[in-house]
């Protein structure tokens, strides 16, 4: 079996998490964050829309880890993010950071909203 290292280039993967933080391209992060391809900002979970709406046009779809436990993202915030054309697939934290870093391996125009386990 070959091994392949995977090279990011440029961009930031999720190389680490645990109670209350993730640690981001060697970065550690306290609280909920929003992770793309080339920055890391904070976010202040389900009620800041605004934060995931200006997304549009930067990325194709945001992963939004719910924490430990899968849970149902609000309506409201689903179809807004609908409606801006940013596709949202909600998935435990851990699912959201292997799956961020899988497509952002490929080149993908994809980001995390992460809530901390």
């Amino acid at each position: 079996m070959q091994l392949t290292e995977i090279d990011y280039g440029k961009a930031r993967p999720i190389e680490g998490y645990g109670p209350g933080f993730f640690r981001i391209a060697g970065e550690v992060q306290s609280g909920a964050v929003l992770v793309m391809a080339d920055r890391v900002t904070s976010w202040k979970g389900y009620g800041d829309p605004d934060t995931l709406l200006a997304l549009a046009g930067q990325v194709d779809v945001v992963f939004v880890g719910t924490g430990a436990e899968m849970a149902y993202l609000p309506a409201a915030l689903r179809d807004a993010l609908d409606t801006a054309g940013i596709g949202v697939e909600p998935m435990t934290t851990p699912a959201a950071c292997r799956t961020y870093n899988v497509l952002l391996s490929e080149g993908r125009r994809v980001a995390a909203a992460l809530l901390p386990v």
